[in-house]
């Protein structure tokens, strides 16, 4: 539910603009607001099922709201509060994940079938929000969230068993207030060059002032008597590269949906339905490659390999996709890229959840895993922001380099130079997203080590490439 809902809105938003009235610039905050509310890492305050309880409840209820929102104002807030709740939804799972399941064999297995939800869950929005928008209307595609928070409230409390932290943290305002500051200067000011440009005082401003505050989260993280996220969490090489990994996948697939989604309806006037079906052969390639890197090749290789493929493989499908034009057909300019970029994200996201938690001591786990969910929201906050503003500036340039007299009717573009534009400004996104995968590989392949996943102290794999039973054991890395 928490990560479909980052993309069921991307099908919705042509219609849910043209009810509600809001402008193309403004189009992204419903998404970014979403992601934006993952900025605060609560871990274990409450304890993981009491989290899991009213992130689910508080989901719901807020997706309600946004169904019901008469205003654009309305719906960006019920889509903040979204975020807000599922900050304590998506980390109390995958807490409860990493902690139930610690056997090599079942922890692969377990984190195989989450990370294909969760590198799936986008592409399976894209889906859902297609089918809802056409056949019953875009606030369904909020309204939807009742029936799956309805299904999890019942599962966690027949099945979840009260797991209360063994002892009771204090929640770290000032790091959170840094944290949470930072996200929002970062996406508002990336957000805002889109309205204006990159030297308007208001767009640098921003972003150096996102710099400022980031830098002042770390500096207070390692004096903080109870920090936010504590260092010792992030040092070890492999997860700061498996939450690099996950930050930057964010980046480059949200803001790829959203550019694909236009392009399908808007140039090639496919259906909300046909558009959502055209992203089946994504979820078909993260699943695959979801569980074969976790169940297959990660006990053996480790994460280094996988996740530096996974990136240029994602690169290798969007250098793809700058070859779709005005008259493309979908097996010949977009079928393809899908299926190597579906295969990429299964590589990089599946192992990079897994590697994110292993090895954590038991108090870690929860933050370990909201740094993850964490970073997987924000990063595609950050790239829904600053691709759309690449792509609003591309077609901006373009329509002035090519307007004439010839090519203007009645004051405004002739649809044919509209359209061009809009496939340019395409392009360039896939470009840049294609950098950022790239730019990727080289420096999470830099910092994960080699070889098979082994806690602190542990001896090497056995023979057969599967870690020893001791080398799973939860401690602090």
């Amino acid at each position: 539910m928490v990560v479909l809902d980052i993309a069921i809105m991307n099908i919705a938003l042509p219609s849910a603009q043209h009810t509600l009235g809001f402008t193309t610039a403004d189009r992204q905050w419903v998404l970014t607001a979403y992601a934006l509310a993952f900025g605060s890492l609560l871990g274990d305050l409450i304890g993981r099922k009491t989290m899991f309880l009213a992130g689910a409840l508080g989901f719901a209820a807020a997706s309600a709201v946004g169904g019901a929102a008469t205003s654009f104002a309305m719906l960006v807030a019920a889509r903040a509060t979204q975020g807000a709740f599922g900050a304590l939804l998506a980390p109390a799972a995958l807490s409860i994940l990493s902690t139930t399941f610690s056997e090599p064999r079942e922890r692969g297995k377990a984190f195989g079938v989450y990370g294909a939800i969760v590198g799936a869950g986008g592409a399976i929005g894209l889906v859902l929000g297609g089918i809802l928008t056409e056949y019953l209307s875009w606030r369904w595609c909020l309204y939807v969230n009742l029936f799956f928070a309805g299904l999890a409230v019942i599962g966690a409390v027949v099945l979840l068993k009260h797991q209360r932290p063994r002892t009771r943290p204090r929640l770290d305002l000032p790091g959170a207030a840094l944290v949470s500051a930072s996200m929002f200067s970062l996406v508002y000011g990336f957000s805002n060059a889109a309205n204006h440009n990159w030297g308007t005082p208001s767009t640098y401003a921003f972003l150096a002032a996102g710099v400022a505050l980031l830098a002042a989260f770390v500096f207070w993280q390692a004096r903080a008597a109870s920090p936010l996220l504590p260092p010792r969490v992030v040092l070890d090489r492999n997860r700061g590269g498996a939450y690099l990994a996950v930050l930057i996948v964010g980046v480059g697939m949200f803001g790829i949906f959203l550019f694909l989604t236009y392009y399908m309806q808007q140039t090639l006037g496919y259906s909300p339905v046909v558009s959502g079906l055209a992203f089946l052969p994504v979820i078909a390639m993260v699943v695959l490659a979801a569980n074969l890197s976790n169940v297959v090749l990660l006990p053996r290789l480790g994460p280094k390999p996988l996740v530096t493929a996974g990136m240029l493989l994602a690169a290798g499908g969007l250098v793809w996709l700058t070859r779709i034009g005005m008259h493309s057909g979908y097996a010949t300019a977009v079928l393809g890229p899908l299926i190597v970029a579906g295969l990429g994200f299964g590589f990089t996201v599946a192992p990079s959840m897994n590697t994110g938690t292993f090895g954590v001591a038991p108090q870690d786990a929860g933050v370990a895993s909201a740094t993850l969910n964490t970073g997987q929201q924000v990063g595609g906050s950050i790239g829904t922001s600053l691709l759309n503003t690449i792509f609003a500036g591309a077609v901006a340039r373009y329509l002035t380099s090519h307007l004439s007299p010839a090519t203007v009717v009645h004051g405004h573009p002739a649809r044919s130079l509209t359209e061009m534009s809009m496939i340019h400004g395409y392009t360039v996104g896939f470009w840049v997203a294609a950098a950022i995968f790239g730019a990727g590989a080289v420096i999470c392949g830099t910092l994960l080590r080699s070889g098979p996943l082994r806690a602190a102290g542990s001896p090497p794999a056995g023979p057969a490439g599967a870690a020893a039973p001791e080398a799973v054991t939860a401690r602090a890395g």
